[in-house]
């Protein structure tokens, strides 16, 4: 129903657009206090780059932030990540990930980045605090935020927007009568607009989403996704039906496609019920890290990765290079703003 009213196809967003007013003057003057210095923004001795959205869940921004984060790495870059850690219920917080880390404690996301590029991820609901945290545990030569768009009380030096190319801004209100945290105006200041899948319009980079092999939870056999047949697919992501058109996408057609929230958690009984025992289960990566500790031999989880493309690399990550070499430590210790 949410998607119907949020794409316009339903006319009842209009018993929302009350709170939808209310949700953008909020917004509207939250950011105002910071733009005015009325509220502390936090601002670190290193390069904070934002990859978020102006819409709720389900873009494909952490595709992008895996890219980015691989990207600095593979040039070099000390890369810290930060995370709200949404659905963690951490004992305390900021709380820096490691190998004894659960998606309980820090939500599925920072889990997914941490497990998948190496790079030390910090989760926090006030991400100054993460950044700080990160700082104090080693030396980096940049942060990359996923997600907090929005969370003006951190400093930026880069912003990142991903839409999806398919739903873009469906009828254009304010949460909850639409799918909007902020208005498409806000495109304008900030320094890339990725698009993912869809049609890229003027000054937007295109992205698309490539499935790699199927990697068993268990033994992390890999195998090509034709051979898994026949195939039960769930996915409790920000926009389901995307991981299913990918499968489709493959020549795959699952038996049953089964939907869950996103962030959803998971319980080996309750993912037993949806498979026989000749069938595969089949995840997204991002389940997958809430489902090892009692996965079955049969569960199995699709990597994807963001594709952009060829000649896209220089025009994102030069101001990122840039701003990293600016605030790199002269010969007599001080930072360079």
């Amino acid at each position: 129903m949410i998607a119907r009213i949020w794409s316009g196809a339903s006319r009842l967003y209009w018993l929302l657009l009350p709170f939808s007013w209310l949700y953008g003057l909020i917004t509207a003057l939250i950011r105002f206090s910071y733009c005015r210095g009325w509220r502390k923004v936090h601002r670190f001795p290193l390069p904070i780059v934002v990859v978020g959205n102006l819409t709720a869940g389900g873009n494909g921004k952490t595709p992008v932030v895996l890219w980015l984060v691989t990207q600095l790495q593979q040039r070099g870059g000390r890369v810290g990540v930060v995370s709200r850690g949404y659905g963690g219920r951490a004992a305390r917080y900021p709380l820096l990930l490691d190998a004894t880390t659960t998606s309980d404690q820090c939500g599925d996301e920072p889990l997914f980045i941490w497990q998948r590029t190496g790079a030390p991820v910090a989760v926090a609901h006030r991400r100054a605090e993460a950044v700080a945290a990160l700082l104090r545990a080693q030396a980096l030569d940049v942060v990359v935020t996923d997600d907090g768009l929005q969370h003006y009380a951190l400093g930026r030096d880069i912003e990142w927007v991903v839409i999806d190319g398919e739903r873009r801004f469906g009828n254009g209100w304010w949460l909850p009568a639409g799918p909007m945290r902020e208005r498409p105006g806000r495109l304008q200041t900030v320094q890339a607009v990725i698009v993912n899948g869809g049609d890229a319009r003027a000054g937007e980079v295109p992205m698309r989403l490539a499935a790699g092999a199927a990697v068993n939870l268990l033994s992390g056999e890999r195998r090509a996704l034709a051979s898994l047949a026949p195939i039960v697919a769930i996915a409790g992501i920000g926009h389901p039906p995307r991981f299913f058109a990918i499968l489709r996408a493959g020549g795959v057609t699952p038996v049953r496609e089964v939907a869950f929230g996103d962030h959803q958690a998971y319980r080996q009984q309750m993912l037993d019920a949806l498979v026989a025992p000749e069938e595969q289960l089949l995840m997204t990566e991002k389940d997958a890290v809430k489902c090892r500790a009692f996965a079955r031999a049969n569960w199995w989880y699709l990597p994807v990765d963001a594709q952009l493309p060829a000649g896209a690399e220089e025009g994102l990550l030069t101001p990122i290079l840039q701003a990293i070499r600016r605030c790199q430590p002269t010969a007599d210790g001080e930072v360079v703003i």
